[in-house]
């Protein structure tokens, strides 16, 4: 199983690359010097600060030595995935060539982990026409259909969403985060973690909440601000502090659906049985002899069913796709 990941750091500075490409070429890290640069390399060694002037020499050679410098990914490999470094090694040069084909790549295969793991450090400015290098959230799952194809090609296991290494499901709410950071605070709990805050209160309030209106308030009242807007794909929640974390951000770590199309089926479905819920409060409530009240107000609900069930369904994501 491989994991392609791109690190979000800032990319803007001269430094950033410098310690950047220092860091991939750790020798505590590299071990059995398995590295390599595609793209014209004029040097005979690898060296950062030999690489770094490759960098500056490409970007001045086409006037573009400003804005984004460099783009970092890593492509992680399962611990129990039969794998050596050498074969590795190869993986990340072929990757390097299908996906970064026109721009400066260092490649580099880190050994210090109980994985492997090949670190792409990638010139901003292509080397055949000097065009800045843009990655796009689309681009960036293309890059991981890649990575399949080729484990796929290697005989190597293939990363399957909602499933652990050996093919097992993934229980909800276990951890799957792959952000070492956040990983730790959650595990080691050495502070309570806003993450795992809000989750809580998201899954306490979702029990009863009816609609949107209704979660939003009782999530207010348990102290998180949520933005929850039409136009924008991701709700995001705020708490007291002005700490933030995105709908997304969320099931990925905690492997549980919060989207807005989750959250709103839940909402039908507390509906639904808070009616009935209702109908039962009336038929106990209803003394001895009032059978014709009783009717009536039983009539009353299910027109309202029924008029409800006239108007037409939003359509989830799924059947949009099915309807292209």
């Amino acid at each position: 199983m491989a994991i392609t990941k791109a690190i979000n750091k800032q990319t803007k500075s001269h430094a950033a690359m410098r310690n950047c490409i220092e860091y991939v070429l750790r020798d505590s890290k590299i071990k059995d010097g398995l590295v390599d640069i595609s793209g014209p390399y004029p040097f005979d060694d690898i060296t950062y600060d030999l690489v770094y002037k490759a960098f500056r020499e490409e970007k001045a050679i086409w006037n573009k030595d400003n804005g984004r410098m460099y783009a970092h990914h890593v492509i992680s490999f399962h611990k129990d995935e039969a794998i050596t470094p050498e074969q590795a090694f190869e993986f990340g040069k072929v990757f390097a060539e299908k996906v970064f084909g026109n721009h400066q790549t260092l490649i580099s295969v880190h050994q210090d982990k109980n994985h492997l793991h090949i670190h792409f450090v990638t010139n901003s400015v292509s080397f055949l026409d000097g065009y800045k290098l843009h990655i796009s959230a689309k681009e960036l799952e293309q890059m991981k259909q890649i990575t399949n194809d080729m484990c796929r090609e290697r005989g190597l296991t293939i990363a399957e969403k909602g499933k652990h290494f050996d093919g097992t499901p993934i229980e909800a709410g276990t951890i799957t985060s792959w952000s070492k950071d956040k990983y730790n605070m959650i595990q080691n709990a050495t502070k309570e973690s806003f993450l795992v805050s809000c989750m809580t209160v998201i899954k306490e309030v979702l029990e009863t909440a009816c609609d949107k209106l209704e979660f939003i308030q009782k999530m207010k009242e348990k102290g998180w601000e949520v933005k929850w807007k039409d136009g924008r794909k991701n709700i995001t929640f705020i708490d007291a502090e002005g700490n933030k974390v995105r709908d997304a951000n969320l099931s990925k770590t905690f492997n549980v659906d919060v989207s807005k199309e989750s959250l709103e089926k839940q909402f039908s479905i507390n509906a639904e049985r808070e009616g009935y819920y209702k109908s039962v409060e009336i038929e106990i409530e209803v003394p001895s002899g009032g059978e014709g009240k009783r009717k009536s107000v039983l009539a009353e609900l299910k027109a309202k069913k029924a008029e409800a069930a006239k108007q037409p369904r939003k359509k989830n994501v799924i059947d949009k796709n099915r309807n292209r």
